[in-house]
């Protein structure tokens, strides 16, 4: 009797949740909230073995985790293709058409936040994750049960995957950033930021005092029999989701304008911040029809909104040195405020550009930024100068080490590996995946291990001890253990893979294996025509290498001697159909396309990105986009998967 008491009291608190947080419409007052909360918590704290899962006492947070785990999505999460104009949107209407006929549309506002996957199964939150790469992402299920808006249960017992976006409002964002900048001194650069920081908050209780809000947008894995997806989404918010403040069918380009327009004059008036429009072909079996690209739906795209502009005043030219040592400058700017944001920096990209566009430090300048893009300077008022501006000189040394630096013309680098602020993007580009693929290296790691002067390059990582780390900021025996052993699995890579870890500017992936197979171990005193000669490099890139050789060539025997690379042994590939052949990949094929990649390039052929005139063959696996049609239309020879497998 007494539980069936406790459980009428969580139910009434889900409603009195559901109505402030949801429908924005209190039944409650705060005090009758707070006082009925703690009467369950009693009960709680009296009976822990009867603590029901879905109670909203475990909205408080309180697990501190070491680090995150992965997790996979049941149905992938994509991507969505980016729209800024008018005739695109006509030329991906027209596609549509085009495939499945006219159809409805369904469009709502592009939140800017955090994707989140949600999956229920006997109508309990079972699971959180974060996108990820769209198959895997990050198991941040404690942290999102202390979002109000994402109900702990559901009035329904299938298996169901609920998408959309974790976001902050304004106004709760700049009290975050208040708070931030009393206790650190430092702020969140825009709400994104905040919502994506607070998810991944190592320790829930923190999430939970940031306010975020969940809002569905899709649907992965389920069951319902809904034939638009907009009614499926209705029955979603039925089950207690938040709903989007505005959303309208569509059924023609004039109709999406309408309301794309409709958003843009709502824009400051709704409390989270959007950076476009979505628009949706609403039947279900068309969406099935028009299926998929490599990378994102054919029935569905972001309408992205137009950029907002500013008149600021550029103070000054600072530089940065990334993780190629290339110098980006950057135009410190009066502060101003964008779509929430306070923007006091704008990139410039290089020196030409100042150059193009007569740039000099006092000018007042036009800056725009919209969603995710980087703050830019987009025109010099060279008609507000009153003689006071000062010229931007192209440096000569880098500004942190001091080292003659390489000007290229477009590009300006320091080739000094040992470069303090290389140093940290170097040791991330290194251990990233593709790379050596240190698993653990993320790069709030590597700036700890830095910072703490734990390692000053690359090399410093093979010199880490367990004692190093004892101490330091989240790091717990688990996870320091579980890093050594994941540098200590690099050892013996192959060389291709520790040429591209070093971050030679210009040098990939291919290039690192044409010069891995070329030179072996003796690619440090390479000569200048030995490297033109070979197939797909240019000046450009044998003059980066060779000047990274000389400046580090010490460095590189170093790394050779610690990590004992493999050196591939060049072999001739037999005569075969795909032998000096290049070839370009589509589609998803019945096994990962790096390994059918790596299967025609071991035949001899060199595997291109993109379709052109010089492409031999385009084999392509199921919900082949874009590459397939541009390769049929330049007549291209095209392979199916399996034709190609019986050419061999």
């Amino acid at each position: 009797m007494i539980n069936e008491i406790y459980l009428k009291k969580i139910n009434i608190l889900k409603e009195w949740a559901t109505a402030y947080y949801v429908q924005d419409n209190p039944l409650a007052t705060d005090e009758e909230y707070d006082r009925l909360y703690h009467e369950v918590l009693d009960y709680e704290r009296t009976y822990p073995h009867k603590v029901a899962d879905d109670t909203p006492t475990k909205r408080v947070g309180g697990i501190v985790r070491d680090e995150f785990t992965k997790a996979k999505h049941i149905k992938r999460m994509w991507s969505m293709e980016d729209i800024f104009a008018t005739d695109a949107l006509q030329e991906w209407l027209d596609r549509v058409v085009k495939n499945v006929g006219v159809t409805a549309y369904f469009c709502e506002p592009k939140f800017d936040g955090a994707s989140m996957n949600l999956l229920y199964e006997e109508g309990k939150l079972v699971r959180a994750i974060t996108r990820g790469d769209g198959v895997m992402g990050e198991n941040v299920t404690e942290n999102v049960r202390t979002i109000r808006s994402v109900p702990l249960s559901i009035d329904y017992l299938g298996q169901i995957e609920i998408r959309g976006e974790v976001v902050i409002r304004k106004d709760d964002f700049e009290a975050i950033n208040k708070e931030r900048l009393k206790e650190r001194g430092s702020v969140f650069a825009n709400p994104r930021n905040a919502a994506a920081g607070s998810l991944r908050h190592l320790d829930s209780s923190v999430t939970a005092k940031r306010r975020l809000v969940f809002y569905p947008w899709g649907l992965g894995e389920n069951q319902l029999q809904e034939h638009k997806l907009s009614n499926k989404m209705d029955f979603i918010y039925e089950l207690g989701f938040l709903k989007p403040p505005y959303s309208k069918a569509c059924s023609s380009i004039e109709e999406i304008e309408e309301f794309y327009h409709f958003l843009i004059a709502k824009r400051d008036e709704i409390p989270v911040m959007m950076d476009g429009m979505v628009v949706k072909v609403d039947e279900v079996i068309k969406q099935e029809q028009l299926g998929y690209t490599v990378k994102v739906p054919k029935w569905m795209c972001a309408y992205k909104f137009p950029a907002v502009e500013k008149v600021t005043r550029v103070n000054s030219i600072t530089l940065q040195v990334g993780r190629t040592g290339v110098l980006t400058p950057v135009a410190e700017v009066e502060p101003i405020e964008i779509e929430g944001a306070i923007i006091s920096r704008a990139t410039l990209h290089n020196f030409d550009e100042i150059e193009r566009k007569g740039l000099m430090v006092g000018d007042w300048v036009i800056l725009i930024r919209s969603g995710d893009v980087i703050p830019k300077i987009t025109k010099v008022l060279d008609d507000r100068r009153d003689g006071s501006e000062v010229a931007i000189v192209r440096p000569t040394v880098c500004p942190t080490c001091y080292s003659k630096v390489l000007d290229e013309g477009t590009l300006i680098k320091c080739q000094n590996l040992d470069c303090p602020d290389r140093v940290v993007n170097s040791i991330i580009h290194f251990a990233k995946k593709g790379c050596m693929n240190i698993d653990g290296l993320g790069s709030r790691i590597v700036e700890i291990l830095v910072k703490e002067q734990k390692i000053n390059d690359i090399l410093g990582l093979y010199h880490l001890k367990v004692e190093d780390m004892e101490g330091l900021e989240g790091f717990k025996e688990k996870r320091i253990n579980k890093l050594l052993d994941a540098i200590a699995d690099t050892k013996g890579v192959v060389l291709a893979k520790l040429i591209f870890a070093m971050g030679i500017e210009h040098i990939g992936a291919v290039a690192s294996k044409s010069i891995a197979l070329e030179f072996g171990l003796g690619l440090v005193d390479t000569k200048e025509e030995e490297l033109i000669a070979i197939d797909g490099i240019g000046q450009e890139m044998a003059n980066s290498f060779l000047e990274f050789m000389r400046v580090n060539r010490t460095f590189v025997l170093k790394l050779f001697d610690v990590i004992e690379p493999t050196v591939e042994e060049k072999v001739e590939a037999k005569e075969n159909p795909f032998k000096d052949k290049t070839v370009v990949l589509t589609g998803t094929m019945s096994v990962g396309r790096g390994v059918v990649k790596e299967m025609i390039e071991k035949l001899g052929a060199k595997v291109s990105s993109s379709v052109s005139k010089k492409t031999d063959f385009l084999i392509y696996g199921e919900n082949a986009g874009t590459k397939l049609t541009k390769a049929e239309k330049l007549g291209v020879t095209t392979l199916s998967e399996e034709v190609m497998r019986e050419m061999l």
